[in-house]
């Protein structure tokens, strides 16, 4: 008796597990992508002055009386003290270039190097500041960057475009596979992309007023979504 009863408990006990045994459905994971443009109405902008000479002193003082420069006819447009911030300050011997074992290299002299970031909120002053900081001795700009000053709106935007995208794919993959799209099971947000900074070169600053062409800025945002999906 005892034997028997427990064949039916074993049976009970496969039954009761079967069905988990048997949920078969299965998943589908899409990425979308989304962007959104706006007019940039601020330029994000590094500039300084780089000397050489032969003491170190020398060298730096050269560099800091151009900063100084540079600093007081920021002051003179407008720009806030906020929106200027010392990126680089450095000072690096520069060697001999003698290669003969019997002597060794030797310092020949110094480098200097002292740059600011700017954020420019007037845009049309920034052509003006540009050429004025070059009659200063500015002899390093680079890094110019159009953007927004309030950037959360569009990367909103970009996220819902994201977002749609991501599901128009998984609608697409769904109907081609012949299988229904079921509930959304996770959503992960892969990150947003701010416009990366365009390298100005001096040659491109030759003329008495300083040209430039701000366009427009993209915002993009990626998002990845999973979905059960079911036989049909």
């Amino acid at each position: 008796m005892s034997k028997v009863t427990g064949f039916f408990a074993a049976v009970v006990v496969l039954i009761g597990i079967s069905p988990v045994c048997a949920d078969t459905s299965g998943r589908i994971t899409v990425t979308g992508e989304g962007s959104a443009f706006a007019i940039p109405d601020m330029a994000v902008i590094t500039m300084g002055a780089s000397a050489e000479a032969d003491t170190a002193k020398s060298a730096m003082d050269q560099t800091s009386e151009v900063t100084a420069a540079i600093l007081d006819r920021l002051t003179e447009a407008g720009v806030a003290e906020r929106d200027i911030q010392t990126s680089d300050l450095s000072l690096s011997p520069l060697w001999s270039n003698r290669q003969s074992s019997d002597n060794r290299p030797s310092i020949e002299g110094y480098q200097a190097s002292n740059r600011v970031t700017v954020r420019v909120r007037d845009l049309d002053a920034l052509g003006t500041i540009l050429d004025a900081v070059l009659s200063d001795g500015a002899n390093q700009l680079g890094g110019l960057q159009f953007m927004v000053a309030d950037p959360e709106p569009l990367l909103n935007e970009a996220r819902v475009k994201a977002v749609a995208d991501a599901r128009a794919r998984a609608e697409l993959f769904a109907t081609a596979a012949g299988v229904a799209l079921g509930p959304l099971i996770s959503l992960n947000e892969g990150g947003s992309q701010t416009p990366r900074p365009e390298m100005m070169g001096m040659a491109r600053m030759a003329d008495e007023s300083v040209p430039f062409a701000q366009g427009e800025t993209e915002l993009r945002a990626s998002v990845t979504l999973v979905y059960q999906i079911e036989m049909e």
